[in-house]
């Protein structure tokens, strides 16, 4: 059996990381089911009592979202329309036991390509705050993310924070999930995306990504360009859009049907923004 920590301060933490390696433990949502039919020889660090880690803030630059705040704490929280997106996402992660325990952060240190937390970061341009006994450091989801589950998370850091930058002009946002039945179930395509909206209603910046169709996430530039100057129409999103996108076959959908479901999901996005 390897070893369980749960400290009290980061300080605490960061010093056990420095000194040996560790698993990380916020809500185990992840980490729990993937070890049913085998239990490694793992020692844990549980950082679920690290209060400094919980909690939505908000400043004149922007929000930082704690790393150990779940699904239930950004469901609730009195956040703009720029956050609609993301909590949406918040009520499609599992049932109200997993959005009680399951967190943010874990969601996109997992690094699954059908994390349905990572496209809206993705769109609302999030950054990853990481620290260690040597220092912090911050990171783009973009720069974090590296791939099926691979992240820049170096064994000695942990994620203390994901932090949003306030947009210039007021922003909307939306989240639309395809799976094979309503609730509880991994993501087949999912898009996010987020726009400023100038005085007269068209776009002066937006922000799109596709989950589930890559290795990791990715925004869809093209189409983010299309969109600026003009107002959200669906008939904006054309298929050469997608060409960023590198959909797979495997047993929730083939690379056709999920290249043909994002199309559909993108024009419905871009339709709900207006």
């Amino acid at each position: 059996m390897g070893s369980y920590l749960r400290p009290r301060t980061l300080s605490e933490a960061l010093s056990a990381l420095a000194a040996a390696p560790h698993v990380l433990l916020a809500g185990g949502t992840d980490y729990y089911p993937a070890r049913v039919t085998h239990q490694p020889d793992e020692d844990l660090l549980d950082i679920t009592a690290i209060e400094a880690l919980r909690g939505i803030s908000e400043t004149e630059a922007g929000w930082r979202i704690g790393a150990t705040t779940s699904w239930s704490d950004i469901i609730s929280a009195p956040l703009p329309p720029l956050f609609d997106g993301l909590k949406a996402a918040a009520r499609e992660v599992g049932g109200a036991q997993i959005q009680n325990a399951a967190t943010l952060a874990g969601n996109l240190c997992n690094a699954s390509p059908a994390a349905d937390g990572v496209p809206n970061l993705l769109a609302l341009d999030a950054s990853v705050e990481l620290a260690s006994l040597a220092g912090e450091r911050r990171l783009k989801v973009a720069e974090f993310v590296l791939g099926n589950r691979s992240t820049a998370r170096r064994p000695d850091e942990i994620v203390t924070a994901i932090t949003i930058p306030r947009p210039a002009l007021p922003a909307r946002s939306a989240f639309l999930k395809l799976g094979a039945r309503r609730y509880l179930v991994i993501s087949i395509v999912m898009v996010a995306t987020v726009a400023e909206l100038a005085g007269d209603g068209t776009v002066a910046s937006a922000r799109v990504a596709v989950g589930a169709c890559s290795a990791a996430a990715v925004r869809l530039p093209a189409l983010e360009a299309a969109l600026v100057g003009r107002r959200p129409d669906p008939a904006l999103v054309r298929p050469e859009h997608l060409a960023p996108l590198a959909p797979i076959d495997d047993v929730r959908a083939t690379a056709a049907y999920r290249r043909d479901a994002a199309l559909t999901l993108l024009r419905r996005a871009v339709e709900a923004l207006a």
